[in-house]
C-alpha cells in the first residue's frame, strides 16, 4: 500500500515524500484511515513503529478540512499530550515537518523552558499544541490557553503518563475540552489501567494493535549478565571499551545513580553524559545533542529517557539497574532495533534483582538468555523468596519493585577482581508522581 491509497491530501503526501517515506508502516496503514474517518482509536504500538506519523498526518488533515484563514487570533484545535520533554520535542519536530505545506502554527509547551516565552507565544494564537501535562495545567491555571475549541485530542505514550502520576492532570484537561471531539490514545502496552482510561476518554473506540503486547522486537538481541552489584561498573566499562562501542544508552534507576555512574565512567576514560529529570532543559538538550553527534559515547539515563529518545540506529542499550516495573523493560530496550535495524540489549543483574528479572520474564513469557562466563565469580539469579510488598500499583495496575527485599545472598567475590566502588541502587523517594512538576 502507498500513502496515496491511505487517502491523504496532496500537501501531506508532499511532506511525506520530503521525509523519504515510500510505504506506510503497519500502524500507519491501519490507523490513518480510521482517524481520517473521524473514529476514536485505541492503538497499541511500540516505539520505532512510525506511530507519530500515524496520528499526526490524519490530525493535520482533519484540522485542515475545517480551517478558517480569517479566524484571528488562531484557536487551539489540536492537542497532543505526551509524558516527557524529550518526547514532546520529537513530536513537535514531526508535526512541524509534516505540516510544512499547511498554514498551521504549532507550539510546544513543556517544563524546564521559559514559561514567559511560552505565554507570549500562546497568546499570539496557535492551531496545535504539543504539551506535557504539568506545564499545560500551569498555563491553564494562568489562563494563557483556552482548551474549549479542541477538536482532536491525542494521548501519546499513555501508559507512561499513568506511570508518572499524570492521571489527575489528564482528568483535569478532560474537564476543560469539548465532549464532542475526536480522541486518540496511543500506548506501547495496553494493560487494564489503559483500557480503563480509554473507557473514560474514548467514544466507541476502534482498537488497533500492530505488535504483540508485552513483546520485544525480534531484531533486538537480549542477554543477561549475572554479576554482584559492586562489579557492575567494572563490567560495564570493560564491555564498552573492549568492544569499542561508540553509542551506548545505559539505564539506571535513580538520578543520583546516573550522576555517580557518569563520573565513574569518565574516570575510566569513557566519554559520558547523564540525562535525568533534575537536569535543566538546556543541559538535557546538550546531553542528547552530544550523544547523537558522537561527542560522547555513553548516555546514562533514568527512565524519564525511556520514552521519546529518537536516535537513529542506536546499537546498544544496557540496563545497569533493572527497571522498577516490568513493562519498562520493553520501553527501555525499544530504544534500539528501531525501524527494522538490529540492536543489542544487555542487562547487568545482581542477586538482589532476581525477583525483578523473574517478573520481567513472566511478562515476556520467556527466559532472557544468560551469559555463562561474565569474567567474574558466578552468582545465582534464582528467586529464593517472593517479596511481600509486590502488590499492583493502584494507579497503574503494575507491580512495583521498590519495596522488594533481597532475594539471594551475595556469593563470594572473585579473588582477582578489583574493587571498583560500584553503584548502589537508591529508592526514588518521591514515588511515581515525583516527576509531575518536572515535565
Amino acid at each position: 500500500m502507498s500513502f496515496v491509497q491511505l487517502g491523504l491530501i496532496e500537501e501531506l503526501l508532499k511532506s511525506v515524500a520530503d521525509q523519504g517515506y515510500t510505504t506506510p508502516t503497519p500502524i500507519q496503514e491501519k490507523a490513518i484511515p480510521l482517524i481520517l474517518e473521524g473514529k476514536d482509536v485505541l492503538a497499541g504500538a511500540q516505539t520505532g513503529t512510525g506511530k507519530t506519523a500515524s496520528f499526526t498526518l490524519p490530525l493535520l488533515q482533519r484540522l485542515f478540512q475545517n480551517y478558517d484563514p480569517h479566524q484571528k487570533p488562531r484557536r487551539v484545535r489540536g492537542l497532543i499530550l505526551v509524558p516527557t520533554r524529550e518526547l514532546a520535542q520529537q513530536v513537535y519536530e514531526s508535526v512541524i515537518a509534516y505540516s510544512q505545506y499547511l498554514p498551521f502554527h504549532i507550539e510546544s509547551i513543556v517544563g524546564g523552558a521559559s514559561i514567559g516565552i511560552q505565554t507570549r507565544q500562546l497568546r499570539r494564537g496557535c492551531d496545535i499544541v504539543v504539551a506535557t501535562p504539568g506545564r499545560l495545567i500551569d498555563h491553564v491555571t494562568q489562563r494563557n490557553i483556552n482548551l474549549s475549541n479542541i477538536e482532536v485530542l491525542v494521548l501519546d505514550e499513555a501508559d507512561r503518563m499513568l506511570d508518572m502520576g499524570f492521571l489527575p492532570d489528564i482528568k483535569q484537561v478532560m474537564a476543560l475540552i469539548p465532549k464532542k471531539r475526536q480522541s486518540l490514545l496511543f500506548s506501547a502496552t495496553v494493560p487494564n489501567a489503559i483500557k480503563a482510561l480509554a473507557a473514560q476518554l474514548l467514544n466507541n473506540p476502534v482498537e488497533v494493535e500492530v505488535a504483540k503486547q508485552n513483546a520485544t522486537a525480534d531484531n533486538v538481541s537480549e542477554r543477561v549478565y549475572g554479576i554482584d552489584r559492586e562489579y557492575k561498573r567494572a563490567l560495564l566499562s570493560y564491555l564498552i571499551g573492549s568492544n569499542n562501542w561508540k553509542q551506548v544508552l545505559v539505564f539506571v534507576r535513580t538520578k543520583h545513580g546516573a550522576d555517580r555512574l557518569e563520573k565513574q565512567l569518565i574516570e575510566d576514560g569513557i566519554r559520558t553524559a547523564a540525562l535525568h529529570g533534575d537536569k535543566t532543559q538546556g543541559a538535557r538538550n546538550k546531553a542528547l545533542e552530544y550523544f547523537k553527534n558522537g561527542k560522547v559515547s555513553v548516555l546514562v539515563a533514568t527512565d524519564i529517557a525511556a520514552r521519546g529518545l529518537d536516535i537513529d540506529d542506536l546499537p546498544h542499550v544496557i540496563n545497569f539497574d533493572l527497571p522498577q516495573v516490568p513493562e519498562d523493560y520493553i520501553h527501555r530496550i525499544g530504544r534500539t532495533g528501531r525501524a527494522g535495524a538490529s540492536g543489542e540489549a544487555l542487562s547487568l543483574v545482581c542477586p538482589e534483582e532476581a525477583w525483578a528479572l523473574s517478573e520481567i520474564e513472566k511478562l515476556l513469557k520467556r527466559q532472557i538468555p544468560r551469559v555463562a562466563d561474565t569474567g567474574y565469580e558466578p552468582v545465582s539469579l534464582k528467586v529464593m523468596d517472593a517479596p511481600k510488598k509486590n502488590a499492583p500499583n493502584k494507579t497503574t495496575g503494575k507491580k512495583d519493585f521498590r519495596h522488594t527485599k533481597k532475594t539471594a545472598a551475595k556469593t563470594p567475590k572473585a579473588a582477582d577482581s578489583k574493587r571498583t566502588g560500584g553503584q548502589r541502587t537508591e529508592s526514588r523517594g518521591k514515588g511515581r508522581s515525583g516527576s509531575r512538576g518536572k515535565e
